[in-house]
């Protein structure tokens, strides 16, 4: 394995090769392994990043086939997560309840596979979601490490795609936790991420009839900013 070694030409190459790179790793791995050694290559950051960028898809090719094929129902069931209409540019509009989210009632693994399902549809073009943090407790707070697994595991047309997320009835918690979240975790995205008082600000880009919120939602909305706040509503 000396000529592997001597100047990093291989590593150079093997990285170069584009979509063959991968099978091209697998087989200079089984070749040292003959040889008794270990590839000259391991420790290049390239090659790392590579492998690393290949079982993250794998990872999610995996839980997309999961989320296809397991009963999903006693999530669903609950109702916190679905697609609602289209904003004004025509783009789907995901909608997440937290005060229905259970952090730890409910089944976390199935959680994401059913995060998966609803947003596998929408993700191929731009989408939206509204996260409704409306009277939720800290029964409905997820750990930030949980928060960290699901964007780590998402591929990257669902961050690419996302075009807004809109926290409707902000408090201190979410405040601290996006400001921590998109300052050190995901950084790609603090743009998007948007903090709103009541739900008549998103009138601005989503027409009323195609958002579908829970009663006490609204009530709660009505309670704290009164019956009409938004300038732009008719």
């Amino acid at each position: 394995g000396g000529d592997v070694g001597a100047g990093g030409g291989t590593v150079e190459t093997t990285i170069n090769m584009g979509e063959h790179a991968f099978s091209r790793m697998e087989e200079d791995v089984d070749r040292q392994r003959l040889l008794g050694g270990q590839p000259a290559y391991v420790a290049d950051p390239a090659t790392a990043a590579l492998t690393t960028d290949m079982q993250k898809i794998q990872r999610y090719e995996r839980l997309l086939r999961r989320s296809k094929t397991e009963d999903l129902r006693e999530i669903s069931g609950i109702g916190c997560l679905y697609q609602c209409g289209h904003d004004k540019l025509g783009r789907p509009i995901i909608v997440f309840i937290g005060k229905w989210f259970k952090y730890n009632e409910i089944n976390l693994d199935k959680a994401m596979l059913y995060l998966i399902q609803i947003l596998e549809p929408v993700s191929r073009s731009d989408y939206i979601i509204i996260y409704f943090h409306t009277l939720t407790s800290t029964d409905n707070h997820p750990a930030l490490h949980w928060i960290r697994q699901v964007y780590d595991v998402l591929d990257y047309k669902f961050k690419k795609h996302l075009k807004a997320f809109h926290i409707v009835h902000p408090t201190l918690w979410t405040k601290i936790m996006t400001w921590w979240f998109t300052t050190f975790m995901a950084p790609q995205i603090k743009h998007k991420v948007f903090s709103i008082t009541g739900i008549e600000y998103l009138y601005e880009t989503i027409d009323p009839d195609q958002l579908e919120v829970p009663a006490y939602i609204t009530e709660h909305d009505m309670t704290v900013n009164g019956v009409r706040y938004y300038k732009g509503c008719s």
